[in-house]
């Protein structure tokens, strides 16, 4: 329980730290010294974040779904306990526990600490012995796990079952409860289809393999042969298999709510009128012109650079860009260009009509 308290505490701040630190160093990498980083809130550095933070996530589900697997493995069970394949029949169990128990009984203790553990170690064997010999709390461990040791008043499959679907019953009942209250405030609308289904089959698939004689298909025939065949990971017996799978959807909610920002279509704050929204995109627009201000003022100083303390060159420098300004620009308008033609004609036609004035 602590655990899975410290992973999800984990999402709510890890992700967004560690894409600054990625970010940090990401610019100290690639941007030389002396150059400007992109500044928060630009659209070079808005695009950078988004691709950094996405990235993290997603390697942030694969690890949290890897830890979930690890603490499984730790955790055992009663078939790796007695050292027996998931299949073994009964008079194997039997005779594999009597070889166990001639190795590890208390009475082969030397010290009283020695005594402590190999009595707690035999306790245990005898505990997986038993379960496992009895076919109805081998199934009820089996899909259900250890917990079942300590349920009370059962004894058939029903009963097991019942109080299964009863323990796992409020998981359910209270996530829709809380993805629908989120839906209708507002929250969790990007990927809510998808949302419903993954849950929908994750409801499917446990209720099926808590109530079938056999295990799930899906478990026997694609999920324990891969992890046999490519890597050294033992099969997952049912509730194990139950146990990763709560932690992989659950934890791929809470990563799809964090990706939505970068995925869902940009819509007004609050469902008001679009003026706040309009003054949120000049204001970016505001920053842009900005951020292109300051950039072409840097540049101008890196070209102005070889004239920093000669006065005459500098002159010389605004001499020029006020006459290719003049020329290129100002006379260029269309505007300037009819007007200095009308003045030249006027002074043209002036002198020939004051000529013609004093004529004889």
């Amino acid at each position: 329980m602590s655990n899975n308290l410290l992973s999800y505490v984990g999402w709510m701040f890890l992700p967004n730290l560690v894409t600054g630190w990625i970010q940090s160093l990401y610019y100290g990498i690639t941007i030389r010294a002396g150059d400007a980083k992109p500044q928060p809130g630009t659209p070079r550095y808005n695009k950078h974040r988004r691709r950094i933070n996405i990235a993290v996530i997603v390697i942030y589900l694969l690890y949290t779904i890897y830890e979930a697997d690890y603490w499984v493995r730790l955790n055992g069970d009663f078939y790796r306990d007695l050292d027996l394949p998931v299949d073994v029949d009964e008079k194997k169990i039997r005779s594999r526990f009597r070889r166990l128990a001639a190795i590890y009984h208390p009475d082969k203790a030397v010290s009283p600490d020695d005594y402590a553990t190999a009595e707690a170690y035999f306790v245990k064997l005898k505990s997986a012995q038993d379960t496992l010999t009895d076919s109805t709390k081998r199934f009820a461990y089996e899909r259900f796990g250890p917990d079942v040791l300590k349920w009370q008043h059962v004894s058939s499959m029903r009963d097991y079952i019942l109080v299964g679907l009863q323990s796992t019953g409020p998981l359910y009942g209270g996530s829709i409860v809380v993805m629908v209250f989120l839906s209708l405030v507002g929250y969790l609308q990007w990927g809510r289809y998808w949302r419903y289904l993954t849950f929908g089959s994750l409801a499917l698939v446990e209720y099926h393999t808590l109530s079938r004689p056999y295990w799930s298909p899906f478990l026997t025939r694609i999920v324990n042969p891969l992890l046999t065949t490519f890597t050294s990971h033992p099969p997952l017996l049912p509730f194990q298999f139950l146990s990763l799978a709560h932690k992989a959807v659950f934890t791929f909610f809470i990563a799809m709510g964090q990706l939505s920002p970068f995925f869902a279509p940009p819509t007004p704050p609050g469902g008001s009128s679009s003026s706040a929204f309009d003054e949120q995109q000049l204001h970016r627009l505001e920053q842009l012109a900005q951020t292109t201000e300051a950039e072409t003022g840097r540049l101008l100083g890196l070209e102005m650079a070889p004239l920093v303390g000669d006065e005459a060159g500098q002159n010389d420098m605004k001499g020029k860009v006020r006459e290719w300004l003049v020329q290129n620009t100002i006379r260029a308008d269309p505007e300037v260009r009819d007007a200095m033609g009308r003045a030249m004609q006027r002074r043209r036609v002036a002198p020939t009509k004051h000529g013609s004035q004093y004529q004889p």
